[in-house]
């Protein structure tokens, strides 16, 4: 379109942003944002609020802050990306902040303005809260609940994963039956079922695919050096992650060889010193990978950043942005 001189509008920016941000591709998103610097473009609510999105779902929120601070006009969709932006990076406090400002400032909240307001109480733990404003949505709002409400009122109350760390084979078999039914195709609620079997030791129900990278061998040794600066430091491999039926020792060496500690470790070799490491993963990050990469950005002294299917999660020192709320301490076995 630009090759042949075609000036793009706000509509046809807003549909390339949103093409950029379902890919995650920040690089080819700045060029699009170089696109918008100009005065009738800059200005435009539709565009910047796509900006705003773009930049949320590609793991940057300095940038959309910044824009969304300058926005001489705000309407209830650009407020929308902002609070569902620091939601889904796990910044909850931040987010519920926001909102209080858009009642301050008269703007009626629509339903996707309680979506973003419940995930930011599911990703910061806060229960009660959440209660509350999904109580007090339709009564003081006239907003009626949909889906997306139910599903984070489902994560809020029960804690995405609950299932497993308590062991109850019924509940998970029920919850996973109940989420394919919703969609079929997605790959979530197989894993999540498998990661309980797993636990158990119903290894006759536990399946996995294996596809192997042209420089799995160099990534393994990057990674076989990472495990034993992090053993030094005080971890130990939750082998209840190692889907697979064999021994102990097998199992530790399945566990380092997860997705996205691959993925770091691949970014730890290609990527320049200092340079932040983003992963993407299509399912919801594993228990030991979460506290492996922990001690990984503490030991390398680099920033990484892991997007799952329900958020952010950002690493830097040893620590992650979401608290460890997303899961729950083990605790004991519940019949």
């Amino acid at each position: 379109m630009v090759e042949l001189g075609v000036k793009p509008n706000p509509s046809s920016l807003s549909s390339g942003l949103l093409g950029c941000s379902n890919l995650s591709a920040l690089k080819l998103d700045k060029q699009i944002h170089q696109l918008t610097c100009k005065p009738v473009l800059c200005l435009d609510t539709t565009v910047v609020t796509a900006l705003i999105s773009m930049y949320c779902k590609c793991g940057d929120l300095n940038d959309p802050w910044k824009l969304f601070l300058e926005m001489p006009c705000r309407d209830v969709v650009t407020w929308n990306a902002m609070i569902s932006g620091y939601a889904q990076h796990g910044v909850g406090e931040k987010s519920l902040s926001l909102f209080d400002e858009v009642r301050h400032e008269g703007i009626k909240p629509d339903w996707i303005t309680f979506v973003g307001v419940l995930s930011a109480c599911n990703h910061a733990g806060l229960v009660d809260l959440g209660i509350q404003y999904f109580d007090t949505m339709s009564k003081d709002y006239g907003v009626e609940a949909k889906r997306d409400h139910y599903t984070c009122m489902v994560d809020l109350l029960g804690r995405a994963g609950a299932s497993r760390i308590h062991k109850n084979l019924d509940l998970a078999e029920f919850a996973a039956k109940n989420l394919l039914d919703l969609d079929p195709m997605s790959a979530a609620g197989y894993v999540q079922l498998a990661n309980v079997y797993a636990a158990m030791n119903r290894w006759d129900n536990v399946a996995r695919e294996i596809r192997v990278h042209p420089e799995l061998k160099l990534i393994r040794e990057k990674l076989n050096e990472v495990e034993k600066k992090m053993k030094l430091e005080g971890y130990v491999p939750d082998l209840d992650f190692a889907l697979h039926y064999v021994g102990e020792e097998q199992k530790e060496k399945l566990l380092l060889w997860h997705s996205e500690k691959l993925a770091i470790a691949y970014g730890l070799i290609r990527m320049l010193l200092g340079t932040p490491i983003q992963v993407f993963k299509n399912l919801r990050v594993c228990g030991d990978c979460h506290r492996a990469t922990k001690y990984i950005s503490a030991i390398e002294r680099r920033e990484i950043i892991v997007r799952d299917t329900t958020r952010f999660h950002h690493f830097k020192n040893g620590i992650c942005s979401c608290g460890d709320y997303w899961r729950n301490p083990k605790i004991e076995f519940i019949s």
